[in-house]
């Protein structure tokens, strides 16, 4: 997804853009962003550095798998984790990354607000190792109370690759947009939510 400084750089503008839309859209309010270990780290320092060229400057936090003793020592690195947090990650599983992190914010002191994803795999999650109906999505908003807000949803994902494969020729391209369509959507017949 995120390999190099241009694609880095560009899906933190989708973030910056999808965050400001969802101010204006649900009132969406946050003082500082949490990236979590490992992912989280660069997108919420890159999604920091352009909400501030965008004009809103926030602080950032993010946390280490292992504790360190010296340095800045303990789990946490950055800002100071205070306020209504941003929770920013790549894509929800399970669901594990956000309640690790909201234990760490709230262990802080202070107050897991939302999630921010780039992509919302609308996938079944699992409790004791059993499938369930709803998706961590739906969890973490219906019983965590945590607002998440995702650039794209696989339903999404799915609609661009059925158009373009659809509306493209046979190219290598196309083809391969029409193989990507039939591996997603075998993945969200087996994993998806209803």
């Amino acid at each position: 997804l995120f390999d190099d400084g241009a694609k880095l750089g560009r899906l933190a503008q989708f973030y910056a853009r999808h965050l400001l839309a969802e101010e204006q859209r649900t009132g969406l309010e946050f003082d500082m962003i949490f990236g979590p270990a490992y992912k989280g780290i660069p997108l919420a320092a890159a999604v920091a550095i352009e909400l501030a060229r965008l004009g809103r400057n926030f602080p950032f936090a993010y946390n280490r798998k292992e504790a360190k003793d010296h340095g800045e020592g303990g789990t946490l690195v950055g800002a100071p984790v205070k306020g209504r947090v941003l929770i920013i990650d790549d894509v929800m599983s399970a669901g594990t990354a956000a309640r690790e992190s909201i234990a760490i914010i709230k262990a802080a002191g202070a107050v897991p607000h939302a999630v921010a994803l780039a992509l919302d795999r609308q996938e079944k999650a699992t409790e004791n190792g059993v499938d369930v109906s709803h998706s961590a999505v739906q969890y973490v908003t219906n019983q965590l109370g945590l607002q998440v807000c995702a650039i794209a949803r696989l339903t999404d994902l799915l609609q661009y690759l059925s158009v373009q494969g659809a509306t493209s020729s046979d190219t290598p391209d196309a083809l391969s947009l029409k193989t990507h369509y039939q591996a997603v959507l075998a993945y969200r017949e087996r994993y998806g939510v209803d």
